[in-house]
């Protein structure tokens, strides 16, 4: 009896754990435009953060056309040697891609996307704005800026 008292408590306490997991909260649509702009920032990063002629030509396919034309011709407000994928002159050392929004359902996102540095004398973190767009079932990144823009 007391074996049998003792298995169901077991497998009683089983159930209830497998009944508490976490739900996912995010849409199917974020989790796709997440897994792209991680993909993305991934190939930016491991390739240090290049942004020539040739780079932008090997990170086209995560971009819109649009989106593309911008970045090779930055508004007069951006200056010189910014980063048009971190908006920033000082290279992050890591990012982490955040929350994420549904902006138009099947259409487009918002996403954050958090960058970090951390040397001997500081430790920093900054958020921008990724937004993205689905187009031909593919999502691609249509703009970044900033957190605060």
């Amino acid at each position: 009896m007391a074996l049998g008292t003792f298995l169901f408590c077991i497998l009683n306490f089983a159930f209830s754990l497998a009944g508490c997991s976490v739900p996912n909260l995010e849409s199917r649509e974020c989790d796709q435009a997440q897994d792209m702009v991680r993909e993305f920032y991934s190939y930016h990063f491991g390739h240090n953060l290049g942004f020539s002629e040739e780079d932008l030509n090997a990170r086209r396919n995560y971009l819109t056309p649009e989106f593309l034309v911008s970045v090779r011709d930055p508004p007069r407000d951006v200056p010189p040697g910014v980063d048009p994928f971190t908006r920033t002159d000082n290279p992050p050392k890591a990012f982490r891609v955040g929350s994420c929004h549904l902006v138009e359902p099947g259409k487009r996102t918002r996403l954050e996307v958090l960058l970090f540095w951390k040397d001997d004398v500081r430790s920093e973190q900054r958020s921008i704005v990724v937004e993205t767009e689905q187009r031909d079932g593919k999502w691609l990144i249509d703009r970044v800026s900033q957190d605060a823009e």
